[in-house]
């Protein structure tokens, strides 16, 4: 047990560090480019830091996979040069054993990167942006509308506030099973609520084949799948959709791009965290090499390499899936695998 707790607290303090120092420079980077226009509105080292908390879960997306393959990297290549790794084999550790004691850890750092991808972010995603957007310089120009989809519904639309839950200049084009538009909606305003979203003063035009018919009323209920979190989404240019919000878009929710883009979103929110499990994989080697030859510094540079060309892969296998050059399951899960086996194989061959 102490073994195990030794190895764990070694792994993790070593990730964490990873994190902290990532964090620091991503931070420091991304300020860079804000902070002079933070303080020209007039906000202070207060705006400063109220930027730097709102960002902070988006930084930590990008620096979760990295600061663990860093940090197993620090962990196992102190335990290989202590002698601790020689010490561990010698009374029966293998090295399968080795993995499940640091595993814990990078298990915690996937947790935490999910909570923050799926719950966090996209709260503090469109609070940043209402903010950023307030605090600007008052300006003549004001964003126009945004074209989407809504189901078999075409709607170009405003968005009336930062909770999503009305709309400005609403404009629904309905169509048929054919395609062909067959009824035009256009309400100044719609409003949600707990019977759905109510179009105000709404014009309808209805096509036929020979003729089109026009009528209005005081209100009209839209029937439609769509939700205020997912006009979040849809209407902001700064915003990703979560697991939530693709799976909505793909059941008509609302959506603005190809379909193969939101189903991978929704196979790489689960992969992505099971891609930070990888990276520790890739790390595992380097326990395993001399570092009183080169041994031990080729290990690191191949478990590095191999980390960063996961990244790289897997970015661009997703980038296909978008495009729907490949499926998604394909898109999201290939690379995850592959590294994973590959990472599984060195260990067996080193093992052996």
């Amino acid at each position: 047990m102490k073994l195990t707790i030794y190895v764990m607290r070694t792994v993790a303090l070593r990730i964490l560090a990873a994190a902290a120092i990532l964090l620091a420079i991503l931070q420091i980077l991304d300020l860079l480019d804000v902070t002079t226009e933070i303080l020209d509105r007039g906000l202070g080292l207060g705006g400063v830091a109220y930027y730097a908390t709102l960002r902070f879960p988006r930084l930590l997306e990008q620096v979760a996979p990295l600061s663990v393959l860093a940090g197993g990297l620090f962990a196992f290549s102190q335990l290989a040069r202590e002698s601790a790794v020689i010490a561990m084999r010698a009374t029966g550790v293998s090295v399968y054993r080795l993995v499940g004691m640091a595993a814990p850890a990078a298990a915690a750092m996937m947790l935490l990167d999910y909570a923050t991808v799926e719950l966090i972010a996209p709260r503090t995603d469109p609070i940043l942006e209402a903010w950023w957007r307030d605090t600007a310089p008052k300006t003549p120009d004001t964003p126009g509308p945004r074209p989407f989809r809504s189901g078999a519904d075409l709607v170009v639309a405003q968005p009336g506030d930062v909770a999503g839950s009305h709309l400005k200049d609403v404009k629904i084009y309905r169509r048929d099973a054919t395609g062909r538009v067959a009824e035009r909606i256009e309400a100044p305003s719609a409003s949600y609520s707990k019977d759905g979203w109510k179009l105000q003063a709404p014009r309808m035009v209805r096509f036929t084949d020979d003729e089109a018919m026009t009528s209005s009323a005081a209100e009209l209920v839209w029937d439609t799948a769509l939700q205020p979190r997912d006009v979040q989404v849809l209407l902001s240019p700064q915003q990703t959709p979560n697991a939530a919000n693709a799976r909505r878009a793909l059941e008509g929710g609302g959506s603005e791009r190809p379909d193969s883009y939101y189903a991978v979103r929704l196979q790489h929110a689960f992969a992505g965290p099971v891609g930070i499990m990888v990276m520790l994989l890739l790390s595992v080697p380097v326990a395993l090499g001399n570092f009183r030859n080169r041994e031990g510094a080729i290990l690191t540079t191949a478990s590095l390499g191999a980390g960063l060309a996961f990244l790289v892969t897997d970015g661009l296998l997703n980038a296909l899936g978008e495009g729907a050059a490949l499926s998604p399951v394909l898109a999201a899960w290939t690379a995850p695998v592959v590294f994973a086996a590959l990472a599984t194989t060195a260990l067996l061959k080193m093992e052996g």
